[in-house]
């Protein structure tokens, strides 16, 4: 059995926590130091933020053993509406709509509010003797030599492991005291993220409208109610930010529509810049970036969680071969495999939200007919709009065991 502290895990979001749990489950013991406080992880009401999963990051939860207490809390994605159209307007006569019955692996995704898996997470780690996980711990500093790596506390206390793995988000200091610079670009829009409760049921319908402004995603969360993420301009979602409820929900209605009937905002009302934001390199001496801290992309497709959950896939898969072989879990070589295994699949869909983006956040009319035709050629070609299943769903590419709903 490994010791304890071989891999010294920064940031105890979600990723952090699902990759300790991942490593014990080979035997590999963890540290998690998270700057938050616990009672801050644990606060159990509603704020109206969640998550689409995609089957993949579901299979990946189930082989750890965490789906069976989450899966009647979750809300199944049956279908999948895309289109393109103008505030108050609804949308163009182009849309694309994927049906979870055109693949073989049950529901495309789930929704799942993010006090529920991090409920669920944090029972686990406490549960886990193999994971040490320290709530209210900030690091200070981090070094590497050639037998393994430390990272010191702001109360003096170091810790030493063979691995430093970066879970500390976009901002990772991490990263930046490895001496990982940072490439993107700033799109000027910014996301509002509310949850609503409406008359009319969602029939487990995700929704994507896209406006020149950014996309709106309704999310179909259990019973009456969808999370939404409304993308506006940056200068436009502060004036919404500041308005009441009220003056927030009216600003909404001619976006959202009246398909569901009234609606009533619940919980808390959040807003976020967006921007790309990727990693020059995804490891350094020693350390690993997973998540945020090695990318940020734009909201758009719902993949930022599900693509930080392949990276734990694979770094967990990476570590435990490596463990087995007697390796050093931090050499060059094991660091090595990680990165070229998961490089492609972020620059791809790092590239892929981008363009999208580009494409479809504007009026200009070329463009409106040229997407238009785009999304009606697209819904007439069942492989091709099979294939986008598939991808939106994480069930392609070169997939970690853990992403197959098996333990590495």
């Amino acid at each position: 059995m490994a010791d304890a502290r071989e891999i010294l895990i920064v940031g105890g979001g979600l990723n952090g926590p699902v990759l300790a749990l991942a490593l014990a489950a080979s035997g590999i013991g963890s540290v998690v130091l998270d700057a938050r406080p616990r009672e801050e992880v644990a606060d159990p009401d509603f704020d109206g933020r969640a998550y689409a999963l995609a089957a993949g990051s579901r299979k990946l939860l189930a082989a750890l053993g965490l789906w069976g207490g989450l899966a009647a809390r979750a809300q199944p994605i049956a279908e999948i509406k895309i289109s393109d159209g103008r505030p108050g307007e609804g949308a163009g006569p182009f849309f694309l709509h994927f049906h979870g019955q055109e693949i073989d692996e049950g529901p495309m995704g789930h929704i799942l509010e993010d006090r529920f898996l991090r409920a669920a997470l944090l029972a686990a780690i406490d549960a886990e003797p193999l994971v040490d996980y320290r709530p209210g711990a900030r690091v200070s500093g981090q070094s590497v030599a050639p037998g393994g790596a430390a990272v010191t506390l702001a109360d003096g206390e170091a810790l030493r492991g063979a691995l430093i793995v970066a879970c500390d988000g976009r901002e990772s200091a991490v990263a930046r005291r490895a001496g990982i610079a940072r490439r993107g670009r700033d799109y000027r829009q910014t996301s509002l993220v509310a949850a609503v409760a409406h008359e009319r049921p969602h029939g487990g319908i995700a929704h994507q409208f896209f406006m020149p402004a950014g996309p709106l995603a309704i999310l179909p969360l259990p019973g009456n109610r969808s999370s939404i993420v409304w993308t506006e301009t940056s200068e436009r979602a502060a004036a919404i930010a500041a308005l009441d409820d009220a003056g927030s929900l009216a600003a909404l209605r001619p976006r959202f529509g009246d398909f569901l009937g009234a609606l009533r905002l619940e919980g808390v009302r959040f807003s976020y810049p967006i921007g790309l934001s990727l990693a020059e390199r995804l490891t350094a001496p020693r350390v690993a970036l997973v998540g945020d801290a090695a990318h940020g992309i734009h909201p758009l497709a719902g993949q930022g969680l599900n693509l930080g959950l392949r990276d734990v896939a694979t770094l967990a898969e990476v570590l435990t071969a490596a463990a087995r072989r007697g390796e050093d879990l931090g050499s060059p070589d094991v660091l090595a495999r990680y990165a070229r295994w998961r490089g492609f699949d972020v620059a791809a869909l790092a590239a892929a939200t981008d363009g999208l983006n580009r494409l479809f956040s504007n009026d200009n009319p070329l463009l409106r007919l040229g997407r238009g035709l785009g999304l009606g050629l697209v819904g007439r070609l069942p492989a091709l709009r099979r294939a986008l299943i598939g991808e939106a769903a994480g069930l392609s590419g070169d997939l970690p065991q853990l992403l197959r709903g098996r333990l590495p």
